[in-house]
């Protein structure tokens, strides 16, 4: 089955919302994993056992971008209520972002945060909706300060001091994200530390999630869809590293589907109209990517694959069914719910092998 072929509702299911996780598992590493060899049985495992997995000359790519509290309420000058999601930092002053209000601010306009004290000027939306704004203050002090941890749409709650420790990676390094690379939430320092004792490669990319993550295909042909952009970044270590492990017969491991999309778009055709790259004198690669990975979509880096349960009809289902294949995704789901393990970003693990 090609793309082409492909419908929306090829990706549904069925998800009782009591099973969506509200909370983060008491330690990191507590999670459930459920595990999907090459046989494609079904193992349900614990996460403490997934160091057990992985095999010498194994590499795990995590992502190591950091989350921002970019969440912001303001009013324009009129007194209207503004809503803003930063979406993307563009230099110090200057970001894109999502604007809420009953009366959408207009280029030129200003806003108003943390009583006056900040303005924002608005500039014109860019070809994906998004609005320019430039502050009158370096942006990351200022929603580090002043900004909400901008958790996803399905977490009911209002962020606390535990989310905003537990919804960051322990190796959240790179500021940037609008939502955590959720499988790499459920590694803490010992496991990170009996992992390289175990003598298994460990590497980084960056990846800055965007709030299109959470949106919804909408349309019926999924080969219609507009994958939503983001920025990445694979330094020249991570890519010798698999050069390194390919040589060795290990297996590229991609903590979450952002490692995965920063990695295939990094090995990606420079004609690929999807993908903006840049190849630096040091080696490394860097880019927009709106890569749409689907199934029929053939891995160049990727072998394996860590990663969380995802939404219905999303493009992440859709990525890991291209992995692992759709009715192999659509069992182990099945097999999921049957046994509750816990849903999306603070729930629990699966590792998919090829």
């Amino acid at each position: 089955m090609t793309q082409s072929d492909l419908r929306r509702q090829d990706f549904h299911y069925e998800l009782p919302p009591e099973l969506i996780a509200q909370h983060p598992a008491e330690q990191r590493t507590a999670s459930r994993l459920l595990y999907l060899p090459r046989d494609r049985s079904l193992q349900d495992m614990q996460f403490t056992d997934f160091p057990q997995l992985l095999q010498p000359n194994d590499l795990l790519v995590f992502n190591n971008t950091r989350v921002i509290k970019a969440r912001l309420l303001g009013q324009k000058t009129t007194g209207g209520r503004v809503e803003c999601l930063i979406e993307r930092l563009l230099d110090d002053r200057s970001a894109l972002a999502h604007l809420r209000a009953s009366n959408p601010p207009r280029a030129g306009q200003t806003l108003l945060f943390a009583e006056g004290s900040v303005q924002a000027t608005v500039h014109d939306k860019n070809k994906s909706g998004l609005v320019e704004l430039t502050f009158t203050t370096p942006i990351l002090p200022f929603l580090d300060s002043h900004g909400a941890l901008p958790l996803p749409p399905y977490i009911t709650h209002q962020p606390t001091a535990v989310d905003e420790k537990r919804y960051q990676t322990v190796f959240a390094e790179q500021a940037g994200a609008v939502a955590a690379p959720t499988a790499g939430l459920h590694f803490d320092e010992n496991m990170l530390r009996s992992l390289k004792e175990q003598q298994i490669a460990q590497a980084f990319v960056t990846l800055h999630v965007g709030a299109g993550t959470f949106q919804p295909v909408r349309t019926e042909r999924i080969a219609e869809h507009q994958m939503h952009a983001e920025y990445f970044t694979v330094p020249a270590d991570t890519l010798q590293a698999i050069k390194h492990t390919r040589a060795q017969g290990g297996r590229v491991i991609a903590v979450g589907t952002t490692s995965v999309r920063a990695l295939e778009s990094a090995a990606a055709d420079q004609s690929d109209s999807k993908i903006e790259i840049q190849h630096h004198d040091d080696g490394s690669v860097s880019g927009d990517s709106r890569l749409f990975i689907t199934p029929g979509y053939q891995f160049k880096y990727v072998d394996a694959l860590l990663t969380n349960f995802h939404l219905p009809e999303s493009t992440l289902l859709m990525l890991v069914s291209a992995l692992a294949g759709q009715e192999t995704i659509r069992a182990a789901y099945s097999h999921a719910i049957a046994q509750q393990y816990r849903f999306f970003s603070y729930g629990d693990a699966m590792f998919i092998t090829t």
